[in-house]
């Protein structure tokens, strides 16, 4: 019978460890301010905090054992938030390259640019779709692309290292369609030439991305005019001439895909509806808000798989180790816990009181493991290869309030963890066999 209301504790444990986990921080207030509201107005939530008081009153003859607590799941946090930060700065990173009033169109079923191919009839024909808005002249705003791979050597790699680049061939529809695009250093690339412009983050990843100097793509001599920034994806591109783009890499006067601004979000629905009516065109249209997130979904939910795997092995480590403190501080205490349930105090109080003192040790590890994390990787430069894209993709690691939130419930789950079985211990413990001990 004993394994079977053990087994019972165990699922339940499961099941609170994981409600909590999912639990947003209104309700943890919610909770928090429940217990506050049992400790300050019922009799055991006073015998609680008088055993509590007695309890962090040791710690100091414990600082060892207690550090054990502390630092381990520190660690944990710290580790956690730093891989998951990796995945909120990369789906940041794509969800700021979108927005509701600029669509990309496609060949239908494509998955990305780099696999689409549109005719110059198609891209004719989607430019005079209505719902796109025109600019001072009349013209609608609508940039027919080219997205190629060119590989480019790695700054400080070796000297044969290569790495892949996303090469982008535009019009000068481009600008305008892309307002947060802005020339740093040097100046825009001339139509008809073979000259480039280089986002922040291909410059940082690459050798040779300086205004002036020249550089080999499509065994071509093309020359670096500009650097620019754009806060989004487009920073880890290279971007040039579309006509000189398809001449160099042979692509005639098809493109991957057009990118176009709405007159207002509201016309993305006539938009879309009029492309698929069209029986000339086989494509299909979505705001750049929805195609940039759907991108970074693959990618992020393998960064945060990771991220998730090894905070949990951690922590399955950091909980053993708080078992053994809060096991070897119950044994300590045995005399201690036995007299106050002699004198009246309930099993509540002290299973609250053990589990409250561990909880409070894993918060304060939870707090500075979340503040090295947000100390050391927030804004630090990574890059990876992105979902759909023939280049790599420069970010930023984001430690935002919501991962420093993830890492302050994982440390109080470990600590949950660390105290619940030796909390239980000690309400056990025979009052009589207790008395004896030491």
């Amino acid at each position: 019978m004993a394994w079977l209301l053990n087994f019972a504790l165990v699922v339940l444990l499961v099941v609170v460890i994981a409600a909590w986990v999912m639990l947003p921080w209104p309700g943890a207030l919610a909770a928090l301010a429940l217990l506050a509201a049992w400790l300050t107005f019922t009799r055991r939530g006073t015998q609680a905090r008088s055993v509590v008081a007695v309890g962090l009153s040791t710690l100091r003859q414990r600082l060892g054992a207690s550090a054990v607590i502390v630092v381990g799941i520190a660690g944990v946090v710290g580790v956690l938030v730093a891989l998951l930060s990796m995945a909120e700065g990369y789906a940041e990173t794509l969800r700021r390259s979108g927005s509701a009033d600029t669509a990309v169109v496609m060949r239908g079923a494509s998955a990305s640019e780099v696999m689409s191919v549109l005719g110059r009839d198609s891209v004719v024909l989607i430019g005079q779709a209505p719902g796109v808005a025109k600019d001072a002249q009349g013209r609608p705003l609508a940039s027919d692309e080219i997205v190629v791979a060119a590989n480019l050597p790695v700054k400080g790699g070796a000297a044969d290292e290569e790495g892949s680049v996303q090469l982008r061939g535009v019009g000068e529809q481009a600008w305008p369609l892309r307002p947060q695009v802005k020339i740093t250093a040097g100046r825009r690339f001339a139509p008809g030439l073979r000259e480039l412009i280089v986002g922040q983050g291909a410059a940082r990843q690459f050798e040779g991305m300086v205004p002036g100097r020249d550089i080999r793509l499509g065994a071509q001599a093309w020359t670096v005019v500009g650097i620019f920034s754009s806060g989004d994806a487009m920073e880890s591109e290279i971007w040039a001439d579309v006509a000189v783009v398809a001449d160099t890499y042979r692509r005639g006067s098809s493109r991957n895909a057009v990118n176009v601004r709405l007159a207002d979000p509201a016309a993305f629905g006539a938009f879309k509806a009029a492309l698929e009516a069209n029986p000339q065109l086989q494509v299909e249209a979505s705001t750049t808000l929805d195609y940039f997130a759907k991108q970074s979904e693959g990618v992020t939910k393998v960064l945060r798989a990771i991220g998730i795997t090894v905070g949990a092995i951690m922590a399955i480590g950091a909980a053993f180790g708080a078992l053994n403190t809060m096991f070897a501080a119950v044994a300590a205490r045995a005399r201690e816990i036995a007299t106050l349930r002699a004198i009246g105090f309930t099993g509540v109080p002290v299973i609250v009181a053990v589990m409250l003192e561990t909880m409070l040790l894993a918060l304060a590890g939870g707090v500075i493991g979340a503040l090295i994390a947000w100390v050391v990787f927030n804004g630090l430069d990574a890059s990876t290869m992105a979902a759909g894209s023939v280049g790599k993709l420069s970010f930023a690691l984001h430690v935002s309030p919501a991962l420093l939130w993830t890492g302050l419930k994982w440390a109080l789950a470990i600590g949950f963890i660390g105290g619940l079985f030796p909390a239980l211990r000690a309400a056990r413990m025979p009052v009589a066999t207790a008395l004896r001990e030491l």
